[in-house]
């Protein structure tokens, strides 16, 4: 469990093609506190440390979750963001983030907005019906606040706006037109669209 509040930029610092992708990321973290088999999100992917050292670890990544992930979310030299599991009495800052990818975007637009970005991402209409504005999204591992959603005959375009905090904390600074990025929905509309499903049906 995550709450999508970014704690610190790592590096893929190699790629090892095995049975799964083997990914050796470099970061900031004390990684004697980091115990093997502890849950990271990295760029919003929950993975499994396999291997560490002073600075650095490395994750396995299956091939269900590369197909089900921003194509080259992990390449050598992709900086990522990262968030430790989250500890019972931690504060919850942003909101609950489970660190599984439920769909992916492509960034549409970035541009100035004050001193902020601007942000307007595509999705698909599978994912359209639980985007709504003032709503919770977690893009690229980092919780954000919809700002406003614009159906259309493809699916909806939503607005984020990056503050200069986020951007210099996360990748986010780094958006530009064309570029995939990882979508959790959040958990309460899961559900709530399961709930309709449901009574639907009844």
């Amino acid at each position: 469990m995550f709450t999508g509040i970014v704690s610190d930029i790592g590096t893929i610092d190699s790629l090892d093609q095995r049975g799964d992708l083997r990914a050796k990321i470099s970061c900031g973290y004390a990684m004697d506190s980091v115990d093997m088999g502890a849950s990271i999100a990295c760029s919003g992917v929950c993975l499994t440390v396999v291997d560490k050292g002073a600075d650095w670890f490395a994750v396995d990544i299956s091939s269900e979750t590369l197909s089900c992930t921003a194509p080259g979310q992990f390449t050598a030299g992709r900086r990522i963001n990262l968030e430790r599991a989250l500890k019972v009495g931690d504060e919850l800052g942003g909101h609950i983030v489970t660190g599984h990818v439920d769909g992916v975007g492509e960034v549409v637009s970035s541009k100035t907005a004050g001193d902020s970005r601007e942000v307007v991402i595509r999705i698909s209409k599978d994912l359209a019906p639980y985007i709504a504005a003032k709503g919770s999204i977690t893009v690229d591992g980092v919780s954000l606040t919809v700002n406003a959603v614009t159906d259309d005959a493809e699916g909806a375009l939503f607005t984020l706006n990056i503050i200069p905090h986020t951007a210099q904390v996360t990748t986010l600074g780094e958006l530009e037109p064309g570029r995939p990025v990882n979508l959790e929905i959040d958990i309460l509309a899961r559900y709530l669209a399961r709930m309709e499903k449901v009574r639907s049906l009844a």
